[in-house]
């Protein structure tokens, strides 16, 4: 599995791929990225550590994703973190947060601010269609609105490419995005191990009629595979 990258092109930034103790959640019926997890604390710092020596800081921003919310990691790593961001001069930091676990975000925002350090926060919400979301999805995020979504978020995630979905409503997705945060990062579904199945004509929508629309938006990343950021792959748990 790859864990570390560079995103060279809109919003230039490293980008690693740590490991925590999982997603809490673990009900959305799309995904298992929760399944690189380890209950070793050690073990994911001692793994975490390596992946974070790779950072050079050329761009003074680093992403840190890890299949879960940024609460998920161990507190060493979190430590790790913040020191590889003093050391390299890295000025801004992108965290990930389910919405279950938006209350931890205020303390993070405080922990790295106290050192200069600019916290942006990606949450993934996949969709704006509230019946869609936490009906069929099951996201667990119970009917909420993007203003209020947008109160702990800066950024969010929408995944695509999935029966149910038409191209008005993937329109309006983008635009609710665009309207309320400042970035969107579109996913568009593969196959994976969860219970759901990419749907080809959906996919085959989105890349004829609204990725030219979008593509060449500065404020919106496109994964048309969901390891186009260069990290991710196989995953295992421990």
């Amino acid at each position: 599995m790859d864990r570390y990258s560079r995103i060279t092109e809109k919003n230039p930034r490293e980008i690693v791929l740590l490991r925590g103790s999982g997603c809490k959640w673990r009900r959305c019926r799309f995904c298992d990225y929760h399944l690189d997890f380890s209950s070793d604390e050690k073990a994911n710092y001692r793994l975490n550590k390596q992946v974070l020596g790779q950072v050079e800081g050329i761009y003074s921003s680093l992403e840190v994703i890890n299949s879960g919310s940024f609460c998920d990691l161990d507190e060493e790593s979190i430590g790790e973190i913040l020191q590889v961001c003093k050391d390299k001069t890295i000025s801004r930091i992108h965290l990930e947060c389910h919405w279950r676990d938006r209350e931890t975000l205020s303390q993070f925002r405080s922990f790295f601010g106290e050192h200069g350090i600019q916290v942006t926060v990606k949450m993934g919400v996949e969709t704006f269609d509230e019946v869609f979301r936490d009906g069929v999805l099951q996201k667990g995020m119970d009917h909420v609105k993007p203003q209020e979504i947008a109160r702990y978020a800066d950024e969010v995630c929408l995944l695509f490419g999935l029966t149910g979905q038409s191209e008005a409503s993937m329109i309006k997705d983008m635009e609710t995005g665009l309207a309320f945060f400042n970035r969107v990062c579109v996913n568009l579904m593969t196959k994976n191990t969860s219970r759901m199945e990419p749907d080809p004509v959906v996919l085959d929508i989105f890349k004829d009629r609204i990725y030219p629309k979008y593509s060449a938006d500065s404020r919106v990343d496109i994964l048309l595979e969901n390891t186009d950021f260069g990290v991710g792959g196989e995953s295992r748990h421990e």
